[in-house]
């Protein structure tokens, strides 16, 4: 069976300290998984020298760079590097830039797309398996409580995932609001994806960088939380 061509998107401000080694450790999982994904980072103009390092890496590793003006966001990286994929990839993708993602589960990620009987997946720290490591308890709080929230709108456990594939014809037509960094839950309560898979994962905590959680998100989380509501239950207001 022939493998199912991906787009991984990974959004950076900032990331120089660690972006080479991730880049080189995707490339090696599809590698030695046999996978027929490329990798696009969306740098905002990163002072640190990001973009320019990714794009040093382009020759030699199946990435490209999307470089944007200014620090844009989360949210509309992805939805940006989204378009910039390549034609061919059937599926589109997004994961974080500091290693808190486990990149081994890729290849399981790309094999329940491939069944046809998913049209997402999601690396998941809420079901059996999965897990957060060295996080403080009250990002362990903070988590749960923001997954809590959303919980009416699917059954999904982990609602505020930002690791994830998603088969492209599941967005056709779907309009993804960019507000905030959680575009995993955009995704999980819009896109026509039909049956959704949680595949478990330990979450790590970075070890380079620092953390782009702040009032400021949490705030456009709930504003995000405001508008989907809005939508799924009050269609005629929106």
């Amino acid at each position: 069976m022939a493998k199912l061509p991906f787009s991984l998107v990974i959004p950076t401000y900032n990331e120089a300290g660690g972006i080479e080694r991730l880049l080189r450790a995707i490339a090696g999982v599809f590698e030695k998984s046999n996978l027929d994904g490329e990798i696009i980072v969306v740098d905002d103009n990163s002072p640190d020298g990001t973009g320019a390092i990714v794009d040093r890496l382009a020759g030699e590793l199946p990435v490209r760079c999307l470089h944007r003006p200014g620090k844009l966001g989360l949210s509309s990286g992805v939805i940006e590097g989204w378009a910039f994929a390549r034609p061919q990839s059937e599926a589109l993708g997004a994961m974080d830039a500091d290693f808190s993602h486990d990149i081994n589960i890729l290849p399981l990620m790309v094999a329940a797309l491939e069944t046809g009987e998913y049209g997402l997946a999601i690396g998941s720290r809420y079901v059996k398996g999965g897990g957060i490591a060295n996080w403080p308890k009250r990002r362990i709080i903070t988590s749960r409580v923001a997954c809590a929230l959303a919980r009416p709108l699917t059954n999904v456990k982990d609602l505020t995932s930002g690791y994830f594939l998603v088969k492209r014809e599941a967005l056709r037509g779907v309009h993804l609001d960019p507000i905030g960094f959680k575009i995993g839950l955009e995704v999980i309560a819009k896109a026509h994806y039909g049956r959704a898979i949680e595949i478990p994962y330990v979450f790590t905590d970075r070890v380079v960088g620092e953390s782009k959680l702040n009032q400021r998100e949490i705030f456009n989380y709930l504003k995000q939380l405001r508008k989907l509501y809005a939508a799924r239950f009050f269609p005629e207001r929106t």
